[in-house]
């Protein structure tokens, strides 16, 4: 599974934004708690200690004297993580991580019994055909990895519930995953390229969680409209201008991630959704939207108004992607807590500062 960061403190209040030398100073010191953070965090990692030991109360713990203690007991808390994994291994579940892989291992191809392939940071660009031999496939979590192009054989694994192919280098999916007809989980996120979803995926009547943030889409996808059991769906920081009027067609819908788009109003239809509990948006070029939207007792509506940092990127064309990628993957990660840190409050403000920036790993 992709890496998780800790939940980070945000500058929150009702209203727009500061303005003038206050929001400048507010911004600059959210970005210095923000990247102090994240050095801290680094170097735990670096030094293998586990997130639960530096984070307290959901967020970082930057006191020297907690590094000091973590560091003394690190290798007592991976021999214990080590014990954990162990302990979850199975005969029918297979982990591939590192960068020293580019293709997978002979003797997979032999194991046709596994249920669960999970393979991430490597430098795998193709995924065999002969994939269609595993029958068994419940799981097929390929996360940060270099992965171009998924088989058509893929369509053969019928029993296939959950697909992760977040933060590859996709450019398309194959109309042949809409006869997995099993699957309740798509994360096709950080592709960056991916521009649409076939038809085809229609057929997924038992999806009810689709992620394809940080992409290139224009448009919520037809197949998605017709995932009558979905609950959440994510297409942030993507290139939407409007929202379909008949985005009430998802009537289990409860979480609609859209912030980073460039929509200019959101449709009436949305206040059809019964099931909606918590909806994010991007408010910086928002001037129409249902006034009830905001007044829901049901339903957690924030407005994110974006104040990026400008960042010098690399004249190289691969090593810029190579940086968006990461950005993207890190903002993703960032949000993800602050998301969970939403859900977790009994009321939030209509409108919050969203501190951004990005930043070279």
């Amino acid at each position: 599974m992709p890496p998780t960061f800790p939940r980070q403190r945000k500058q929150e209040r009702r209203g727009w934004p500061e303005s003038g030398e206050q929001g400048s100073c507010l911004l600059q010191q959210g970005n210095r708690r923000i990247k102090e953070e994240w050095n801290f965090v680094a170097e735990c990692r670096r030094k293998g200690i586990p997130q639960a030991a530096y984070c307290k109360n959901g967020f970082v713990d930057t006191s020297v004297s907690l590094l000091e203690k973590i560091e003394r007991n690190s290798l007592t808390r991976q021999s214990s993580l080590s014990k954990e994994r162990d302990k979850r291994s199975s005969p029918f579940v297979f982990e591939l991580s590192g960068e020293h892989w580019k293709e997978f291992p002979d003797e997979l191809k032999e194991q046709t019994h596994l249920k669960e392939w999970h393979i991430n940071n490597t430098l795998i660009q193709i995924i065999p055909t002969y994939i269609e031999l595993f029958q068994a496939m419940r799981i097929l979590d390929l996360p940060q990895n270099q992965i171009s192009r998924l088989p058509v054989e893929i369509g053969r694994l019928k029993n296939l519930k959950e697909l992760n192919v977040s933060f590859n280098r996709l450019k398309s999916i194959p109309l042949e995953l809409g006869d997995c007809e099993k699957l309740e989980k798509l994360d096709c996120s950080g592709n960056l390229e991916l521009t649409e979803l076939p038809f085809e995926l229609s057929n997924l009547k038992q999806v009810t969680f689709v992620d394809i943030s940080a992409n290139k889409f224009s448009s919520v996808p037809i197949c998605v409209l017709r995932m009558s059991n979905l609950q959440w769906l994510d297409i942030s920081n993507n290139n939407l201008n409007d929202l379909p009027q008949d985005i009430d067609r998802l009537e289990e819908l409860q979480t609609f991630l859209l912030y980073k788009n460039k929509l200019t109003y959101l449709p009436y239809a949305l206040l059809n959704l019964r099931k909606l509990t918590l909806m994010v948006v991007s408010g910086d070029h928002l001037v129409e939207l249902p006034t009830a939207l905001c007044e829901s007792p049901t339903l957690k509506f924030i407005s994110l108004m974006d104040n990026p940092i400008d960042n010098t990127q690399c004249q190289d064309g691969d090593e810029i992607i190579e940086s968006e990628r990461d950005r993207q993957h890190f903002d993703k990660e960032f949000m993800r807590a602050y998301i969970e840190d939403l859900k977790e409050r009994d009321s939030v403000p209509s409108y919050t500062t969203k501190v951004s920036f990005s930043l070279q790993l």
